[in-house]
């Protein structure tokens, strides 16, 4: 019963508020670096942009966007997508429900109306942002953030901020969510365009772009906040091969 109630609208709206302020409250507190440094000015004659992040990376995501770009999310349908939603509203980013999947779940995620929605968002002049990989699959970016820069003609950007104070939880993604007085980094990939007309070997080369993009800036924004990913080797884990720098 107490996750039915959790799932009523009143519910929703009430939880995403209080994600929302606090958000706030640890950006106010934290003091923000930004690599490269002119990031905005970088960015500004490119927008809009596709925004990458990793699932469980993605809670201080909206650290990242200042007040005069436009953009919205890409959120679940499911689970916790509903009070996000709210949070990301009352963070001035706007919000399109559906997730990524494979094989029959895409209609049930709505996946192929959500990438549509995403396609004329872009065209609108929204930057949009979204996990590079779907959920039970961290780490390893899918082909739709590809489909989707493809589509559009955008660039994408992978980008990661972090705190030095955090709760790192013991998830399928290693989720982490910032707290407050401490540093944080935030760190933005160069771009990766996708040609209208790129064939299949064209796009694997672009997604693994993607993923070694942002395996750089999250690895360069945790070292700047003094500390390690918690989430670095869950690719290698779940291919079941060791991580990098661990004994064979």
């Amino acid at each position: 019963m107490g996750f039915s109630i959790l799932k009523t609208r009143i519910a929703q709206e009430g939880l995403g508020r209080l994600l929302a302020g606090y958000l706030r409250l640890v950006r106010r507190t934290n003091r923000i670096v930004f690599e490269p440094a002119d990031i905005y000015e970088q960015v500004r004659p490119e927008l809009p942009v596709i925004y990458a992040m990793w699932h469980g990376q993605h809670i201080m995501i909206p650290f990242a966007r200042p007040d005069w770009m436009p953009a919205a999310s890409l959120v679940s349908r499911h689970g916790d997508g509903g009070f996000n939603a709210v949070a990301l509203r009352e963070l001035g980013i706007g919000s399109i429900r559906g997730s990524g999947a494979l094989g029959k779940k895409i209609r049930e995620k709505g996946g192929a109306s959500a990438f549509l929605a995403m396609v004329r968002r872009l065209a609108a002049g929204d930057s949009m942002v979204l996990t590079a990989d779907i959920p039970k699959r961290a780490r390893i970016a899918g082909p739709g953030i590809v489909s989707l820069a493809r589509a559009s003609g955008r660039p994408i950007r992978a980008v990661a901020v972090v705190t030095s104070r955090r709760i790192d939880f013991n998830s399928w993604d290693r989720a982490s969510i910032g707290l407050p007085f401490g540093r944080c980094a935030i760190v933005v990939g160069e771009p990766i365009t996708v040609a209208r007309d790129a064939d299949e070997a064209t796009q694997e080369a672009a997604r693994l772009a993607v993923q070694a993009s942002l395996d750089a800036v999250h690895a360069r924004a945790y070292e700047l906040v003094g500390s390690r990913d918690p989430g670095a080797g869950l690719r290698e884990q779940q291919a079941g091969r060791p991580a990098a720098g661990a004994p064979a």
